[in-house]
């Protein structure tokens, strides 16, 4: 149970109601097992941004990349892993959209990681359902201090401008953004980053940058992680 639960979770985030429908099991035995992974430090709750009576699930992959290379030696000696980088070669350039509500933080900033992270064999665009009139400094700031790139000139775009372009993957990061983003051409994969705004999260804090840096560390991480299953997606193998 708890290893179909890491197998749905590596997927993107979940709310447990989802989780009980793709696996077919009592909502007890599945909340029972969730809990158990997040003692184990695979496994974070966050509540919904758009509604705090939910939570959105998230496996954490890289305490899962850590547990499996401890777990080799830890058998035996010969077990050692030695991880190598994942290569990025997809024979089809895969087409990404990213999908949060300003489009001033979170789906720009992960925008922007992707197209570095994959040297830019990815055509990624950003979008919000109700974009803000400018960025945020602090996404200006932190994509300049800690990724070195300008996006000074970058202005929010509207969900309705690429309403009619093909994706290969549609990736929400505001749960809200979730809720009434549309359907699109071609039947593209959809998955969910459930990740709190870091405006609304720094608001009212002096120095509101620390918590773009987080959000925008985490967003590295998640798209690391997400550039292998592009190039499965772009072969033709289940992601």
């Amino acid at each position: 149970m708890r290893w179909r639960l890491l197998t749905e979770l590596s997927e993107g985030d979940f709310r447990v109601r989802e989780l009980v429908a793709r696996l077919g099991e009592p909502q007890n035995l599945v909340s029972y097992h969730l809990r158990l992974l997040r003692e184990g430090g695979l496994v974070t709750t966050t509540r919904s941004s758009h509604d705090g009576r939910d939570s959105y699930h998230h496996l954490d992959l890289e305490r899962c990349a850590e547990m499996i290379a401890e777990a080799g030696p830890a058998l035996h000696p010969a077990l050692r892993t030695r991880p190598d980088a994942p290569v990025f070669d997809p024979p089809t350039a895969p087409a990404v959209l990213f999908v949060c509500t300003g489009n001033s933080a979170r789906s720009v900033i992960a925008e922007t990681l992707l197209g570095k992270r994959s040297d830019h064999r990815v055509g990624v665009v950003s979008a919000g359902t109700r974009p803000k009139p400018a960025m945020h400094p602090d996404t200006v700031r932190v994509l300049r201090e800690e990724f070195g790139i300008d996006i000074s000139r970058r202005s929010p775009r509207r969900l309705a401008d690429v309403a009619c372009t093909r994706f290969d993957a549609v990736i929400t990061l505001c749960d809200k953004a979730r809720e009434v983003c549309p359907e699109f051409a071609d039947d593209p994969r959809h998955i969910h980053w459930s990740i709190p705004d870091p405006a609304t999260a720094a608001a009212g804090q002096k120095d509101t940058y620390p918590i773009f840096r987080k959000t925008a560390a985490e967003i590295d991480t998640r798209v690391r992680y997400l550039l292998p299953t592009l190039t499965l997606s772009a072969k033709g193998s289940a992601p």
